[in-house]
């Protein structure tokens, strides 16, 4: 039983030999090289897209983040002139409209601290994505000297 095993183990070898032979016959070194290269400029046209839309999505959270900004300026220059409008109205007696500008700059100055929160939390989301589009360039242009090498 012994000798059978060795034998089909043998033959085996044998068989794995020859189809490891065959292989090495049929593979021509430029040709492998080259699939190699074709494969890797593929990869770079992969990972040039992933950075361009990173890029894309960076520059509108930018857009948005001074859109936010403006608009927390906007309406606390509106709280501003509401709450003159109903310093006015109190020095005149008429506290009507003193109330109703008053509620009118409370309900600005809430916006406005709505529109900071949302420019804040916009700006630590901004900060991740210039390290992210950092280190995608820096991958992307090692990968482009690798290619070079090969």
């Amino acid at each position: 039983m012994a000798k059978k095993r060795s034998i089909w183990a043998r033959m085996f070898g044998i068989g794995k030999a020859n189809a490891n032979a065959a292989l090495d016959a049929l593979e021509d070194p430029k040709k492998m090289l080259d699939q190699s290269v074709r494969e890797y400029t593929n990869n770079i046209a992969q990972a040039e897209q992933a950075v361009a839309q990173t890029i894309g999505n960076l520059r509108m959270a930018e857009d948005d983040h001074a859109k936010f900004q403006q608009e927390a300026k906007d309406w606390g220059n509106k709280a501003l002139a509401a709450s003159n409008k109903a310093d006015e109205y109190s020095a005149a007696g008429d506290s009507t409209n003193q109330q109703k500008f008053n509620q009118l700059a409370t309900v600005a100055i809430q916006r406005q601290m709505d529109a900071e929160k949302r420019a804040k939390n916009l700006g630590s989301t901004i900060t991740t994505q210039r390290d992210v589009v950092a280190k995608l360039k820096t991958g992307l242009n090692t990968m482009q000297t690798k290619r070079q090498e090969l």
